[in-house]
């Protein structure tokens, strides 16, 4: 069974910046499949932040236009655990943010956004950011 946990949330203000963790179990992520971190703001439907496909040595992050050059994703082999660094954040940045993954297919810059692709998501960390 695989289980994402988020942690790292808070509240900052514009500029600031945060590290978001995703501690996975029952999955490596240096296997054949794709993570990614999706957000939601009120009233707003859940959209794709960032993604990550690490097939052995190789890796490979994709980003959304939005969040290009303030935000990086990266992989821990040792501990399991995928992360989101976000900098340079802004008030549009406050969502819910929540990591997922997926085995048995590889991703890519047009693949790696389709939500319903992913099989395991975490419950989600809240992130705000007051200007």
């Amino acid at each position: 069974q695989v289980h994402l946990v988020e942690s790292g949330g808070g509240s900052v203000q514009a500029g600031g910046s945060l590290r978001l963790s995703c501690a996975i179990s029952g999955y490596t992520i240096d296997r054949y499949g794709c993570m990614g971190w999706f957000r939601q703001a009120p009233g707003k439907e859940r959209e794709g932040v960032a993604g990550l496909y690490m097939p052995g040595a190789a890796t490979y992050r994709y980003y959304a236009d939005s969040v290009k050059g303030r935000f990086a994703i990266s992989g821990d082999n040792a501990n399991n655990t995928l992360y989101l660094r976000l900098n340079s954040l802004q008030p549009e940045d406050t969502a819910v943010y929540y990591c997922a993954a997926y085995l048995g297919r590889y991703c890519d810059a047009g693949t790696w956004q389709v939500q319903a692709s992913y099989n395991w998501w975490g419950q989600g960390t809240q992130v705000t950011v007051s200007s």
